[in-house]
């Protein structure tokens, strides 16, 4: 158990994690020369397109250092604000993390909050400055900020670059030298903490876990202590590239186990494994539970795949743990599903994994977040989505999340951002340099606010420098209003949004405009209304598409044309009582895109 390290590696998005993963894996001899490809352990198509790690992967590396056997598990993370409960799972299982920083970037928002999470989980910390082949790299004034961070000694920063290689060997030997072995009691009872977990159709779930206490063999009988279940381990085994089969895994050491489970619900990322006989009574604490930010309604466009949707939304739900969902019907989309998502990117990424996975065609309606909202008896109701909004005249006041936020930025770029900002009702709280011309910035602002499109305007006004992290602070009283959307006086209710006050009668105004740009027109005329309650705000107006009844009438009396165009008319008055508007899909994401 001495001669093993369980390590992870944080950085903000795109400081070369998944390269110098890739190097690392090489120079250890964990793969072959001939399956080196860019970014092995991002396996999903989605990650190599984009470029980002969506999952954490653990992979088991041997190395030998001064003439001992070393084995190292690593578990790469994800950098993205939206995937870093993955990171927290992944940190939970270690000892130890690599610190990567660009050389030409330098500390950004999400490296701190990755780092901060380390360190309360008690981790070492060995900072590494990436990328210094770049001729942008200037590594003197990163060290300079990183030392200013953790408080260490210029000495114990590594340089290094993933592309070419250098450094590779001084991260392998710090490792080793640096990060703890595993603590443990091999005769203890059996317990292991599950970090993940993923579904294969052939041999049902299969969960990864680190042995914190005992060792697990084939054929053990186990049980899961939070759901009470017990199985046989079928198979047991460390990850390699792919899963290699063991007799048994010791503790400390970090493996999967295959016993036949069928049914998602049985496997709980954060619970834990033991023996059924003589084995713990309690389960390994310090996981907390994920708390989604943004909720959507997600439905089939077909609405005999509910059933399917279902099924395919729990296996996603086992290789994504921050996906939650619950059932839920609307008048305009038939059944679905409420969602729950850690952040728009999270949104678009299971929106796109149903699509790809599971072949499933979804309509997502526009996100929002949970509002508390108290009655005037002082009771509170949660609602997540503006149609279980209580009727306006008993509502005594709304209650929304807001988020301490910091947003890391170059010096040139304060004022736009400021403007951005108090744009979204922030409040300004304080700010501070860190370094030369970086300075971060601190605000609370309202969720709701950022839920829609506020990482993106963030990154165009600064040039993609900017680097934003939050996490909710508390609730506060706001004056928000129910907007609705009708159609021929029909409210749609997949577009109706919470908004606040001050905000609505020109968030009204653009819907209705961009809604007339994208619904087709229609043998009658369609009238866009906004609406906040019963007085309506806005009006567009979509003019019919009509035939030239009168085109046979060359000349003639007026009273022919009158007849024929007065017939038209009832046509069209009978048609709008009968005729439905569809909204394309189009028109749903449109809403998060108004500027």
């Amino acid at each position: 158990m001495k001669n093993i390290r369980n390590f992870c590696i944080i950085a903000h998005i795109d400081h070369g994690k998944s390269t110098l993963a890739d190097r690392l894996l090489e120079y250890t001899k964990t793969i072959d020369a001939k399956d080196l490809q860019a970014q092995v352990l991002d396996d999903m198509d989605l990650e190599r397109e984009r470029g980002i790690t969506i999952k954490s992967h653990a992979i088991q590396m041997d190395y030998n250092y001064e003439g001992e056997q070393y084995t190292l598990n690593l578990i790469d993370t994800p950098g993205h604000v939206d995937f870093s409960y993955e990171v927290s799972r992944s940190i939970a299982a270690c000892e130890g993390a690599l610190l990567i920083v660009d050389a030409a970037q330098g500390i950004q928002a999400q490296t701190i909050s990755n780092l901060y999470m380390a360190i309360e989980n008690d981790l070492e910390i060995i900072p590494v400055i990436n990328k210094i082949d770049l001729p942008s790299a200037m590594p003197e004034e990163v060290e300079d900020q990183i030392v200013e961070l953790l408080g260490c000694k210029r000495e114990e920063i590594l340089r290094a670059s993933g592309k070419t290689g250098e450094g590779v060997y001084d991260i392998l030997e710090a490792i080793i030298k640096r990060v703890p072995a595993p603590q443990g009691d091999p005769e203890a009872p059996l317990q292991c903490l599950i970090f993940d977990s993923v579904f294969n159709s052939f041999r049902g779930i299969i969960a990864y876990f680190k042995v914190v206490n005992g060792t697990i063999r084939k054929g053990d009988k186990v049980k899961f202590i939070a759901t009470d279940k017990e199985y046989d381990a079928d198979e047991v085994g460390i990850l390699k590239m792919n899963m290699v089969p063991r007799k048994e895994v010791g503790t400390g050491d970090v493996g999967y186990i295959i016993s036949g489970i069928k049914t998602s619900k049985e496997v709980r990322v954060g619970d834990t494994i033991t023996h059924v006989k003589g084995g713990a009574k309690e389960g390994i604490s310090g996981f907390e539970e994920v708390k989604p930010m943004v909720f959507a309604g997600v439905y089939p466009i077909d609405s005999e795949d509910f059933e399917n949707l279902r099924t395919a939304l729990e296996k996603l739900q086992l290789n994504d743990a921050s996906l939650t969902f619950q059932p839920e019907s609307s008048a305009a989309l038939g059944f679905g599903f409420r969602c729950g998502f850690l952040g728009l990117l999270h949104m678009e990424i299971v929106q796109e994994r149903l699509d790809r996975e599971f072949n499933m065609d979804v309509i997502t309606t526009v996100p929002n977040v949970s509002y508390k909202v108290y009655d005037k008896k002082g009771n509170c109701t949660e609602v997540h989505n503006p149609s279980g909004l209580p009727d306006p005249t008993l509502i005594d006041h709304i209650d929304e999340p807001f988020i301490r936020a910091s947003v890391i930025t170059n010096t040139a770029y304060i004022g736009p951002i400021m403007t951005l900002c108090l744009g979204k009702r922030g409040i300004l709280l304080k700010q501070e340099y860190i370094s030369g011309d970086r300075i971060e910035i601190h605000y609370d602002m309202p969720l709701g606010e950022i839920v829609i499109d506020f990482y993106d305007k963030l990154k165009s006004i600064s040039k993609g420098y900017a680097s934003f992290d939050y996490h909710i602070h508390d609730f506060r009283p706001s004056k928000l209003v129910k907007l609705d959307i009708l159609l021929n006086g029909e409210p749609v209710d997949a577009l109706s949004t919470l908004t606040h006050v001050d905000n609505s009668v020109t968030f009204g105004r653009r819907m209705c405009e961009k809604l007339k740009e994208l619904i087709p027109r229609q043998q009658f005329d369609i009238a866009i209304q906004a609406a906040i309650g019963s007085k309506i705000i806005a009006r567009e107006t979509i003019k019919a598409v009509r035939k030239d009844v009168t085109a046979k009438c060359y000349g003639g009396d007026i009273s022919r044309k009158r007849k024929l165009l007065e017939k038209q008319k009832e046509g069209k008055k009978r048609m709008k009582q009968i005729g439905t508007v569809e909204v394309p899909q189009k028109a749903f994401l449109a809403v998060l895109k108004l500027d």
